[in-house]
Formats: structure tokens, C-alpha cells, sequence
């Protein structure tokens, strides 16, 4: 039976969405995403060293003449403050003067060049130390990559 607009019934569609198939969809993605998300947080075990400090806010360091404390092989430490730089200094003397240095200018850029063989403990050691002395603003110091060979 057609219907037709002389006739007086109107035309209704009976439009209804099936989302048996999305919930379907939906509840095998939430399953493969609680499996995958553990094994993606796994990582190599490092048993980290242990510190009471706080992490220091990312800035450009922009001072022509700031702090350097450098840590040799040996993990002497040095500071480029004092009548003797070249000199290995003491725990103590390295907060005493940081903090001195920090008290007369607190903005002053404090870097850390440390020898790439140091153990990562001893590096937070003196990372530790600086902040402990008041120090805001740490950067490191690095070399950079080498340069790749041209070809002529």
C-alpha cells in the first residue's frame, strides 16, 4: 500500500542506531589499553640515589661570568671562587663559598662541569650541596658532539 499525499497519511521513517557493535568496540580497546599501559611503564630497574632536594625550575642561563663548580675523575671538587681555583676544596668550603657567593649576588647562575666518569651518586652529591647553599638555577656544562666527517 503506497502512500500518497492525497490520501492524508504522512510518511514516517523509523530510524534506530544499533550500538551493540560500539560498545563492543569500545570494550575490547579499554581491555588491550589495561594490558598494554603496565608493560609500557616497564623500564631497565636503576636503583636511584637518594637525596633531600628539591628539582630546580628549567632556565636559560644568561650570566657572562657565573658559579662553576667542576668535579674531576677522582670526584674532587673545585670552585672558580677563591684566590686558588685550581685547588681541590672540602665539602664545607664548596657550601660555605657558594653560599657566600649567593648571598652577594642570589640571582648569580650556578654550573656544574662534571668529568663523564663520575658516578651518578657523587654528581646529586654536589648537586645536593649547591642548593643546600642557596643555589636556584643549576645548568651543566657539556661538550658538544662531534662534528661528521665531510665528503669532498
Amino acid at each position: 500500500m503506497a502512500f500518497t499525499a492525497s490520501s492524508g497519511h504522512t510518511r514516517t521513517s523509523l530510524a534506530e542506531i544499533n550500538i551493540t557493535p560500539l560498545v563492543d568496540v569500545v570494550l575490547v580497546l579499554l581491555i588491550i589499553f589495561m594490558v598494554t599501559a603496565p608493560l609500557l611503564m616497564q623500564g631497565v630497574k636503576v636503583d636511584l640515589p637518594k637525596a633531600a632536594a628539591e628539582p630546580l625550575d628549567p632556565e636559560l642561563l644568561k650570566n657572562s661570568n657565573p658559579l662553576v663548580l667542576s668535579i674531576d675523575k677522582a670526584g674532587k671538587l673545585y670552585l672558580n671562587v677563591g684566590s686558588h681555583p685550581e685547588t681541590a676544596l672540602d665539602v664545607e668550603t664548596v657550601g660555605a663559598r657558594t653560599a657566600a657567593a649567593l648571598r652577594r649576588k642570589p640571582d648569580l647562575p650556578v654550573l656544574v662541569k662534571a668529568d663523564r666518569t663520575i658516578a651518578y651518586g657523587q654528581l646529586i652529591d654536589a648537586m645536593v650541596i649547591l642548593q643546600k647553599a642557596g643555589a636556584r638555577k643549576v645548568g651543566f656544562v657539556t661538550d658538544p658532539p662531534p662534528e661528521p666527517a665531510r665528503r669532498t
